[in-house]
């Protein structure tokens, strides 16, 4: 399993499965828009109000699930940082060259701010035969 490969699997589902956790330490999951960068961060965006933002400025360390179809899926685990400062033209980029509503709503919705995820560990699974489950750690 190369870099390139989990690229083009993650790049192939512009939606994820996002879990974190709460102040109080429960679950909570949303499904979200996601773009990547060829580095495997993944880039979505929220607004302020919502629980996925109000968790990850309290507890950054979040998870995916994308895929699902055919037995196919992959595991994502990472560290959340909202994007600030002169990288985050960049990544908003890669966000809206999937999402080109995207840059309408970055400035029209009052508090939405966009977050990029740097991978920690992630976990590709086929169920099919052959089967192949691989992992990666960063």
């Amino acid at each position: 399993m190369t870099k390139e490969f989990l690229y083009n699997f993650i790049k192939q589902h512009t939606l994820g499965v996002l879990s974190t956790i709460s102040p109080g330490n429960k679950p909570e999951a949303a499904v979200v828009g996601i773009a990547v960068s060829e580095e495997l961060e993944i880039i979505f965006d929220t607004v302020k109000p919502s629980r996925k933002y109000q968790n990850i400025t309290q507890n950054n360390l979040i998870a995916f699930v994308k895929g699902w179809d055919n037995e196919t899926t992959l595991q994502y685990e990472g560290e959340a940082a909202e994007l600030t400062g002169a990288d985050a033209g960049k990544y908003k980029e890669i966000y809206f060259s999937v999402f080109a509503d995207g840059r309408q709503r970055a400035e029209t919705w009052p508090g939405l701010v966009h977050f990029k995820v740097t991978p920690k560990w992630i976990r590709y699974s086929n169920y099919n035969a052959p089967v192949n489950i691989e992992e990666m750690s960063f």
